[in-house]
């Protein structure tokens, strides 16, 4: 079989892939760390540009170090148990899976912004679709589309960045000071900073990305890609909240958190600049549905060669897309869209967590792979206590999460519990199906023996019913006769053995009667004929001792009806049937 090969990707492709989902954060990171952090969103936004910048080392010891598909579930793959590399991939799953269907959705309702008459739901199935044709057509056309989207989001934000600065000179800073000098609804600065870093955190995902898809990637791009990632982050959105704090008042930035920077943009460049913000967020928030689509391939494609998933999802088109794997991502979800029935709240709380579960999975994973593979070359090293920190910093922002909306950790839950079970019933599927054929084994072996018995039973009933044998008693007639009287007894009776017996007198010639008799055991191969001669009397006296004899009820036993000379009843012969 030909090897499937395709181009790899270079610098701008790969970051283009994985940069729509995490600059695509611009558009609501900024809007939901001043709801918590108020003034101070950007020194939270800095936090977290902090911690990914600890992240950038530690994602590129280890995939130095294993340059293979599967981000997290990689790392525990080659550190760690089966099952906790599982669990990683599942967190892993459920964080494209509510990215895809978020991105989708909010992307569409940007659109309905723009065009009022359009279904959000049917638009947000038609994107999901679309783009994955896209990622069945490969990975260049899907980077292809990629570029066009990050580069114009990129010039877009920088559009937005500048047009505000010139109005900060223009209009001044009073804004900033009325800002400045507002209360913070948490009371005290160190609850904000901390509620906000942990709303920040979010700002963050699609950072391990482009872990997921390192084997397309040309060689030595993958830490560029982190490289990139992380300047975007770190300058766009903390430029961002400082300037969204100089120009909008905080108590507008409730009322337009979900198109925020569309606002900014119509106070500092006018409608054409809020209408350019909406269109970018449309195709920078479905570029971040194609880095779940081009992520969650590379992931279950990693999976399904370790056994975890069936070999059912192998398969390759032409192009070397794992096509499988993305039409059953798609169904996974659109049901999910139709399950929520278009509120996505629920599956936002799917999304931070998981999220921030992976990134913490794979920050032990840097730990486990210091201790368990030193020897094991990489480009560059991660100190421990920088790993340890950025871990501690993630399961920080998991509990702010907590505390911001627990309601949001039980959904993820929910979801999260059924995925584990399907991975859990993958992981152990030979010792499941082992258990299976004992206890069918343990409830066979009395069904068994029961049907054994119950076969033997009635085995034995049928041989005793075909034995039984039957009598005719004939005067020497003639082959038509003999004939109805077989016929009857096939017809009528289960019997496999008839006595033919003639009681004759002296001188009688029944050389003719023997032959038609062989004739007639040709003809009936199902019955077995016997022919008995006996000298004597015909009556009751003999039909007695007959039955007797041959232990052969006299109801089992025939003649022809006797003619007006027959010297008895047939009532006296007890019981002797009539049948002709």
């Amino acid at each position: 079989m030909k090897e499937i090969v395709h181009k790899k990707l270079n610098q701008l492709q790969a970051t283009a892939i994985c940069g729509n989902d995490i600059s695509s954060s611009c558009l609501y990171v900024s809007a939901l760390t001043i709801l918590y952090a108020g003034q101070y969103a950007w020194i939270s936004l800095l936090i977290v540009a902090v911690v990914l910048f600890l992240f950038r080392k530690i994602y590129g010891e280890v995939v130095g170090a294993i340059p293979l598909n599967g981000g997290a579930y990689n790392v525990l793959l080659n550190t760690s148990t089966k099952k906790l590399a599982s669990l990683a991939a599942t967190l892993t799953v459920l964080s494209y899976m509510a990215t895809a269907v978020i991105s989708a959705s909010e992307g569409m309702h940007y659109l309905h912004g723009i065009f009022e008459g359009l279904n959000v739901t049917i638009a947000t199935v038609v994107i999901l679709i679309l783009f994955t044709f896209l990622a069945i057509l490969g990975i260049g056309e899907s980077a292809f589309v990629a570029v066009i989207i990050f580069v114009t989001h990129i010039t877009t934000l920088t559009l937005l960045v500048l047009a505000s600065i010139w109005f900060l000179f223009s209009h001044g800073l009073e804004t900033f000071h009325i800002n400045w000098q507002t209360p913070l609804a948490t009371g005290n600065i160190k609850t904000a900073l901390f509620l906000g870093f942990s709303a920040a955190m979010l700002g963050i995902s699609g950072f391990e990305s482009s872990a997921n898809f390192v084997e397309e990637q040309e060689h030595g791009i993958f830490p560029k890609t982190l490289r990139n990632m992380w300047g975007i982050v770190s300058f766009f959105n903390p430029a961002i909240a400082i300037l969204l704090i100089s120009v909008i008042p905080l108590s507008e930035v409730g009322e337009n958190k979900e198109s925020l920077l569309a606002h900014l943009g119509e106070t500092t460049g006018g409608s054409w600049l809020a209408w350019l913000i909406s269109i970018d967020a449309v195709l920078v928030l479905c570029g971040a549905v194609l880095t779940s689509f081009v992520g969650v391939s590379g992931l279950l494609n990693r999976m399904t060669l370790d056994r975890i998933l069936p070999n059912y999802f192998l398969k390759q088109n032409k192009r070397g897309s794992h096509y499988r794997i993305v039409i059953s991502f798609l169904i996974l979800c659109i049901s999910v869209l139709f399950a929520t029935q278009g509120h996505l709240e629920s599956l936002a709380g799917v999304y931070t967590f998981s999220f921030l579960a992976v990134m913490a999975l794979f920050g032990i994973g840097n730990l486990l792979l210091k201790f368990k593979r030193r020897k094991l070359p990489r480009p560059e090293r991660a100190r421990g206590i920088a790993v340890v920190t950025a871990v501690i910093f993630v399961i920080a922002a998991f509990i702010g999460n907590m505390e911001l909306n627990i309601n949001a950790f039980y959904t993820f839950l929910k979801y999260m519990v059924p995925s584990l079970l399907f991975i859990g019933i993958m992981l152990n599927r030979v010792a499941l199906i082992k258990l299976l054929i004992e206890a069918l084994e343990y409830f066979y072996q009395p069904l068994r023996r029961m049907v054994i018995l119950s076969n033997r039973y009635l085995q034995n009933l049928s041989i005793k019913i075909n034995s039984q044998e039957f009598v005719f008693f004939t005067k020497g007639d003639d082959i038509a006769m003999l004939n109805k009287v077989l016929q009857y007894v096939e017809n009528n009776e289960t019997t496999k053995k008839l006595k033919i017996v003639h009681v004759k007198n002296d001188g009688t010639n029944n050389e003719a009667l023997k032959k038609d008799l062989e004739v007639l055991d040709r003809a009936y191969d199902g019955i077995d004929i016997e022919y008995i001669e006996l000298k004597g009397t015909f009556g009751p006296d003999l039909i007695d001792e007959l039955s007797k004899k041959w232990n052969i009820p006299k109801n089992f036993m025939f003649i022809a009806s006797p003619g007006n000379k027959f010297s008895y009843r047939v009532s006296d012969l007890g019981g002797v049937r009539l049948i002709m």
